[in-house]
């Protein structure tokens, strides 16, 4: 079991003591309403959502249908703006500013950072080793009672492999706080999703997101899948409306369109496969890292140059070579096939 005493031991005093704001749809949404100061009249957008009136506070509807996507209760999941709205919940609820901590393990996602600064809240360090895997001991002995949360990026990103799930089960059942592990890229991965692990582990808050499989970025929806009373509090904290009826209504449009998800999904993987094999073969490119996800990590000779000379011919990718364990390397989306070829073309002849 997990090295602390209950859940809302780690929570802040002031989340403890929060009374919430109360919205008017959280009290009645059905009958005449004239609670909520809407315009009447309505919008004029011409749609069939009602758009003058606000949304569901809960998204219960869409929560369930995510709940039984990923087989777990309704009562696991809670939908946030992006991931990124979650990870920012979570250190406002377990981590007092200027007195507490969080760990990374770097080359990782650069929001766990961002957030923690945002909420002047420290962060330690404890780098990936030389395979990009975690140093469970040392996140350990890094880790005490100000270390409220612990960030897992699996699968990762930059590197775009999976953490053994057994290091990340140790971690969870030995950290003194709540472990966060992020799975933005979990369907591209051979390793299975932990999200049905959150009923056994109450300290283990498992991410994921519409913008990757579902191919759904733009309408900014983030899933939190954990025990009910961390729920809770994210419940209690987060924005009254924080999930607008146009995201909500498109993502309950996806879940009609899974197995085209699914099809993309192979195609995806299929290609990824393709540009590996073809980055291979390229003198100048030292390395082409496995990957998990839907991009490749890849080392090449002169990182920044190169990519630079392919922005000038229209073909964007990332250099990454500033992160941790990443000199000369660049990460590449794998897109359309048609779009595939165009990089791989574009490579060939700024190393020509």
């Amino acid at each position: 079991m997990p090295n602390f005493e209950t859940i809302s031991s780690l929570v802040r005093e002031n989340i403890k003591n929060l009374k919430p704001y109360r919205s008017a749809r959280d009290d009645f949404d059905k009958g005449l309403l004239l609670d909520a100061n809407e315009n009447g009249l309505g919008s004029p957008v011409r749609n069939t959502l009602q758009l003058h009136r606000y949304p569901s506070p809960v998204q219960n509807e869409l929560r369930e249908k995510i709940a039984s996507w990923r087989g777990v209760d309704f009562e696991n999941i809670f939908l946030g703006v992006g991931s990124d709205e979650p990870i920012d919940l979570l250190m406002r609820i377990f981590c007092n500013p200027g007195k507490d901590a969080i760990i990374t393990t770097p080359p990782t996602y650069g929001m766990y950072k961002v957030s923690a600064s945002i909420n002047d809240v420290a962060v330690k360090e404890v780098l990936l080793d030389e395979k990009f895997q975690l140093r469970t001991a040392k996140i350990l002995e890094v880790a005490d009672s100000t270390t409220k949360l612990l960030f897992l990026c699996s699968p990762n990103n930059p590197t775009s492999n999976s953490l053994k799930q057994t290091d990340m089960l140790k971690l969870i059942a030995a950290f003194p706080g709540i472990v966060v592990v992020d799975e933005a890229y979990i369907d591209f991965s051979r390793q299975e999703s932990m999200a049905q692990l959150v009923q056994q582990y109450p300290n283990l808050v498992v991410l994921q997101t519409f913008s990757k499989s579902f191919g759904l970025a733009g309408i900014r929806l983030g899933i939190a899948i954990t025990n009910p009373e961390i729920v809770s509090y994210m419940l209690k904290v987060k924005a009254p409306y924080n999930i607008n009826k146009l995201t909500a209504d498109v993502a309950m449009q996806a879940f009609q369109e899974v197995e085209l998800m699914k099809f993309n999904l192979e195609k995806i993987l299929n290609e990824r496969s393709y540009v590996s094999e073809q980055l291979s073969h390229a003198a100048e490119v030292e390395k082409v890292f496995p990957s998990d996800a839907n991009f490749l990590l890849f080392r090449i000779k002169n990182a920044e140059e190169i990519y630079r000379k392919l922005a000038e011919k229209g073909v964007i990718v990332r250099y990454r070579g500033n992160e941790p364990l990443c000199d000369n390397c660049l990460r590449v989306t794998i897109g359309m096939p048609d779009e595939n070829i165009r990089f791989l073309k574009t490579l060939k002849e700024v190393l020509s």
